[in-house]
């Protein structure tokens, strides 16, 4: 959301809750939508005016990835960065055609060190100001001592958390 709005992108999120949805929305969103409660592909459609949306970032996967390009603008970019709900998917490839859509999957895992340099070299000209400036800010829900792991775990499965939960090495 933070970079998103810092580069100048309107930005539309789901979450699955209200209290996420309004966390977001303080955050700078320009949209939140619970997807337990609307459909968020009708209401993308009622944002953009029937248009779509120029780029999904996308970590749920597998039964969202036809709604994800149903959702795309013509020129559309759909970037897969993980796969929550699994790796298959029925797709009709009219659609990606007719769109003309850009499929990217990414993850860094298997990158060499010198793409992870590369990546590396650009978030420090191009976002390491952002977050030295204040402007960007990493959210943080909570810190757990190496010894409490598990309980750490147990909590990003529930997915009660907003942000990242941070396991402390050492004191």
């Amino acid at each position: 959301i933070q970079l998103g709005k810092a580069f100048g992108a309107t930005v539309y999120i789901t979450a699955g809750t209200s209290d996420k949805c309004e966390f977001c929305n303080n955050l700078g969103a320009d949209a939140a939508i619970n997807y337990r409660e609307q459909n968020f592909s009708e209401e993308i459609k009622r944002l953009t005016e029937g248009k779509g949306v120029n780029v999904i970032l996308d970590m749920v996967g597998g039964p969202y990835f036809p709604k994800n390009i149903r959702l795309l603008a013509d020129e559309g970019r759909l970037v897969q960065i993980a796969l929550m709900q699994g790796s298959k998917a029925e797709v009709d490839f009219r659609s990606l055609l007719l769109k003309r859509v850009t499929l990217t999957g990414s993850t860094l895992r298997p990158r060499s060190v010198e793409e992870k340099t590369k990546i590396a070299q650009a978030l420090q000209k191009n976002v390491w100001p952002l977050l030295e400036s204040g402007a960007v800010r990493p959210i943080i829900h909570q810190t757990f001592p190496l010894k409490h792991a598990s309980e750490a775990h147990r909590l990003m499965e529930s997915s009660a958390h907003i942000g990242k939960i941070l396991l402390k090495l050492a004191d």
